[in-house]
């Protein structure tokens, strides 16, 4: 599996452990998520501990979740950035569609994530 290949696997694995339950995205991001880390959402949200990054998963699940426009960058081997289009329901909820972005570093044989951003679209 390349790089393109490996990082748009990571995005989905997160969507779906996102879709399964607050538990299920703790756990995946446990494992994924960098020791620096900055994620940054619509309306004014940013989150720059990891820890916090994890304790914020309690959420209700995503009911379904849709990812298109898929590009991949690699500018550096330990370094891609995926940039994508999110459309997901939660609930009962309006369908939110976003723009993200999210930057991923390479420490030893793993892909960290670095950097995950949301703009509303």
């Amino acid at each position: 599996m390349g790089t393109s290949e490996e990082l748009i696997a990571l995005e989905q694995r997160g969507w779906e452990a996102l879709a399964t339950s607050g538990e299920a995205a703790a756990d995946f991001y446990r494992h994924v998520l960098d020791d620096d880390i900055a994620m940054v959402f619509p309306g004014g949200m940013s989150i720059f501990d990891r820890d916090a990054v994890i304790a914020s998963m309690g959420g209700d699940a995503w009911s379904s979740f849709e990812l298109s426009d898929i590009h991949v960058l690699v500018p550096v081997p330990d370094v891609g950035i995926v940039t994508y289009r999110s459309t997901s329901q939660r609930g009962d909820q309006p369908t939110y569609v976003a723009l993200v972005t999210s930057v991923y570093t390479r420490r030893g044989n793993a892909w960290r994530l670095t950097l995950h951003q949301q703009t509303a679209a």
